[in-house]
């Protein structure tokens, strides 16, 4: 094996696998980098449970039963928000005393372990998960994983700021007011909330039972829609949990800004409004329709959060335990959840909040219909001791564009926009109808992808640009794992920014090292399809994610298993995703040997204006296969 001379600060499912298949790297290894840095950062109060050799043994164990190529997530690490049950860990929702010794892995965490992650530990929160801001926790406020005298926003601190410090791939958050999209924003990640009961909640401390959503922070879009795939699915003995499928990835008929200024906060609030209208061009110039629209609904649906009786269901579910133990919740948390047996919630009040908010959600459902709403995730920020000095006024400031969300039964990705100031990230957040997921991959990757000028819109993973295009894989029916008919699932995992932060415009740049040819594969021959050993075997190394230029169609040999074929196009045509390779050019020769007819090598058009040698179709075979182009590209094509 071949030792690593440097390890990125960041970590990417497309890195790592990168890193495992080539040899350089074993999972041992991964997790006792993970340990270094979680010792490293010990004084941030990232953890409550801190990556430990004995506890993760076991995982790492098991992996030598998995198949990598059938396994999507082999080897990935993750961290859990400490309201999240991880069997063989304490589960505490950072108070000490209400802490238990959890039977079995919350649903999530079993989906997760089936398709090969590796939990490594239980990740810091505002106690109870009430809170956004990630100083409510007696286990020390977490830090902000690049300036530490700010907040890390919450309540999912920990688990946001373990993966933008290189402490796991991704990792796991509860959002019921934007606990997985504030923490995304203030630490510069990708924050992906799915549909209110498409992951099950069955394992998790209850915040707001109605509302609540398990969510996953990544470094990229591609890594945090793979675990989206394995995550995602009904689940019987969850009461609430429902179907909800997530289509192929498609751009939106158009994106919604809002008509009237918005309002900014905290020291930063002039620099914030000025990248939020940096932000508002770059969604401009995407090249989809933008409307200007009326956001009343969505502050008057916020509203009815905390100032209506959704309070009283969060003390429905712990009163019991606040009444018996004031002393062990930390003051702030517990004026808030008391707050919800005032008189004022009666039986009345809630009907009528109901009603009011079934109104915002047909309005919402109207507005929403094909489209997509960007907003600002927070409109500010605050060092932690400015936050001590007015800490529920602040709290309530950061939830102004996040608390209407699961109210109104919406979707949402937080995405990385640029910096409001030095180190000091800021975000969008995307929102769509429950049924609409699509929309946001598709729109979301088209945002980060136009974003690597570092002006707006900037990916922490430059590679985003050329990464899902319009197009990302269906999930399997049920979540579970270990889908992946003909190599789709595994497929996820070699995706991404995943070569170290080089953005797409450095890579585009670079050529191909000496005595290497460049090599364009469109199929099976990709990272984490069946014939990626080939590759591997033939010398091959991946290079870069590319487009054809916008002169093919795609289609779907009829073969066992099927391939694709791809044809030039006199006129017309569209741009399909591929892989660039290189491969020692000694071993081209014997590699063409083993293509099967009508396929073969030729001169494959870029979009970027280069031809290279790749995979191409002679045209007779059109006559009897299936066009898939609209899918862009083969990795897209929905599980058979």
């Amino acid at each position: 094996m071949t030792a690593i001379t440097e390890w990125p600060a960041k970590l990417t499912a497309g890195w790592l696998r990168e890193q495992y298949l080539s040899g350089t790297l074993d999972p041992e290894e991964v997790i006792r980098e993970i340990i270094r840095r979680a010792a490293r950062d010990k004084d941030m109060n990232i953890w409550i449970e801190a990556p430990a050799v004995a506890q993760i043994a076991p995982y790492l164990a098991a992996l030598k039963e998995l198949n990598p190529q059938e396994h999507p997530l082999w080897g990935i690490p993750f961290a859990v928000k400490d309201n999240i049950d991880v069997k063989g860990l304490p589960t505490t929702a950072a108070c000490p005393e209400f802490a238990y010794q959890p039977e079995a892995d919350a649903a999530v965490v079993a989906r997760l372990v089936a398709a090969g992650a590796i939990p490594v530990g239980k990740s810091n929160l505002d106690q109870f998960a009430t809170g956004l801001v990630g100083v409510r926790s007696p286990y020390g406020e977490t830090h902000n994983a690049l300036r530490p005298e700010y907040i890390s926003g919450g309540s999912s601190a920990g688990s946001a700021v373990a993966v933008a410090r290189g402490q796991a791939v991704f990792s796991l958050g509860t959002d019921t007011a934007g606990s997985g999209r504030v923490p995304a924003a203030l630490n510069g990640l990708v924050g992906y909330k799915p549909s209110l009961g498409a992951w099950p909640v069955r394992g998790v401390v209850p915040a707001c039972a109605s509302l609540d959503c398990v969510t996953v922070f990544a470094n990229n879009l591609e890594d945090a829609l793979t675990v989206d795939r394995a995550a995602r699915g009904f689940e019987a003995a969850d009461p609430w949990s429902r179907s909800v499928k997530r289509e192929a990835a498609a751009l939106p008929g158009k994106l919604l800004l809002p008509e009237a200024p918005l309002d900014f906060y905290g020291p930063h609030a002039d620099e914030y409004r000025r990248t939020w209208e940096r932000a508002e061009a770059a969604v401009q110039a995407l090249g989809l329709p933008v409307e200007r629209v009326d956001c009343t609904l969505f502050s008057e649906a916020a509203a009815i959060l905390y100032d209506g009786p959704w309070v009283a269901e969060r003390w429905a579910d712990l009163a019991g335990f606040v009444e018996s133990h004031r002393e062990a919740v930390l003051p702030v948390t517990e004026s808030i959840l008391s707050s919800g047996a005032a008189e004022r919630h009666t039986a009345s009040s809630l009907f009528q909040a109901m009603h009011r908010l079934q109104q915002y959600k047909r309005e919402a459902e109207l507005l929403l219909r094909d489209a997509v709403l960007v907003l600002p995730t927070c409109g500010g920020t605050w060092t932690r001791e400015q936050l001590a000095a007015n800490p529920v006024g602040a709290n309530s400031d950061m939830g102004r564009y996040t608390n209407h969300c699961n109210l109104l039964d919406l979707s949402a990705v937080a995405i990385p926009a640029g910096e409001a100031a030095g180190n000091l990230p800021f975000g969008i957040t995307l929102f769509a109808l429950a049924d609409s997921e699509h929309l946001l991959a598709g729109a979301g990757a088209r945002f980060l992808a136009e974003g690597d000028d570092g002006e707006s819109g900037g990916s922490s993973a430059g590679a985003e640009a050329q990464l899902l295009a319009e197009h990302q894989s269906l999930e399997p029916e049920a979540g579970g794992g270990t889908s992946g008919a003909g190599g789709t699932a595994g497929a996820d995992v070699g995706e991404a920014g995943g070569i170290g932060a080089a953005t797409g415009a450095a890579i585009a740049a670079e050529s191909p090292a000496s005595g290497m040819v460049t090599l364009a594969v469109c199929g099976l021959h990709m990272r984490g399809f069946p014939l990626e050993k080939q590759m591997l075997e033939h010398g091959a190394h991946f290079w870069q994610e590319a487009r054809t230029a916008a002169c093919y169609e795609l289609v779907k040999l009829p073969t066992v298993p099927a391939k694709p074929g791809l044809l030039r196009q006199a006129s017309g045509g569209s741009a399909v995703e591929l892989e660039l390779w290189q491969m020692p050019v000694e071993a081209l020769g014997a590699f063409a040997a083993l293509i099967p007819a009508p396929l073969g090598l030729g001169r494959v058009a870029l979009a970027d204006g280069r031809e290279v040698t790749g995979f191409i179709c002679e045209g007779y075979a059109a006559a009897g296969a299936e066009n898939v182009t609209a899918y862009g590209g083969w990795r897209y094509l929905p599980a058979e």
